[in-house]
């Protein structure tokens, strides 16, 4: 119990000098405008929040998102296949899933909104 009570107040002590340190080293850093301004992606910040916004962006974005997510869905599938966990069943369920996640992606390319121009 000692050695535990030691451990843990040397890793709050020791949290607590990094802390400090980089609160005073990171102060004297800080110089202009645009040293503390936060950085938006290009755009400034300090402007009009009614600039036009691509809304392909914004699709592209989406769409993303989506497939990111379906990806991750997969992964525990991936991770099952060949075990002796894994049925017909799960397989027909596996096929069905990548059958409706290639038509969407075919969807999208016929629609156009996987292309990108400025």
């Amino acid at each position: 119990m000692e050695k535990v009570m030691v451990s843990v107040s040397l890793a709050v002590l020791l949290g607590l000098v990094l802390l400090f340190i980089g609160l005073f080293l990171g102060v004297s850093f800080y110089t202009g405008r645009e040293k503390v301004s936060p950085f938006e992606c290009g755009f400034d910040p300090m402007g009009s929040s009614r600039v036009p916004f691509s809304l392909r962006f914004f699709l592209l974005a989406v769409i993303f998102v989506v497939f990111d997510v379906e990806i991750v869905l997969l992964f525990p599938v991936v991770m099952m296949v060949g075990s002796s966990w894994m049925w017909v069943s799960s397989y027909l369920a596996l096929l069905v899933f990548l059958v409706l996640l290639f038509g969407g992606v075919i969807h999208e390319w016929r629609e156009g909104s996987l292309e990108w121009e400025m």
